[in-house]
């Protein structure tokens, strides 16, 4: 069977879009309030850090083999927000950007067994552009509002 490398151009999509979002950010809209006390910065540190917890688990994953472990996002997005929010609104956007595009890369250049064995679990962890998209929603429905 031929896997469905479809995936890579969602990611690709979902990096461009990050990219062209990134570049029209201004300083101020850094501290854009999303919702829920998070700001578009918090929301791009976000971003950073759940890309490079995937790019984390897939070189485990590639030395020791697939073992996804139960995550409840909530508690561990909670407890981290608060660094989130204090990182400077350039930062998280470079950090964001850096991070969706290694993770990008090694997605392309892992293996079609490992690929299968993570998409039979949980797709959001390949379709990276899938976590991603949900937060640039989030984002542009913001900034489309009147600044407050």
């Amino acid at each position: 069977m031929t896997l469905d490398r479809s995936y890579v151009e969602r990611n690709r999509e979902g990096l461009e879009r990050l990219r062209a979002l990134i570049a029209r950010l201004s300083g101020e809209d850094f501290g854009r309030p999303v919702g829920r006390g998070w700001t578009v910065s918090a929301s791009l540190a976000h971003l950073a850090f759940w890309d490079r917890r995937a790019l984390a688990n897939f070189e485990t994953w590639e030395r020791e083999g697939v073992q996804i472990s139960p995550t409840e996002p909530n508690p561990i997005n909670d407890g981290m927000l608060p660094e989130w929010l204090a990182m400077p609104g350039h930062e998280a956007a470079r950090e964001a950007l850096a991070a969706a595009e290694a993770v990008d890369l090694k997605v392309e250049q892992l293996a079609p067994a490992l690929i299968e064995q993570v998409m039979a679990q949980r797709s959001r962890t390949i379709v990276r552009a899938m976590h991603r998209g949900d937060h640039l929603d989030e984002i542009e429905r913001a900034l489309s509002q009147p600044a407050p």
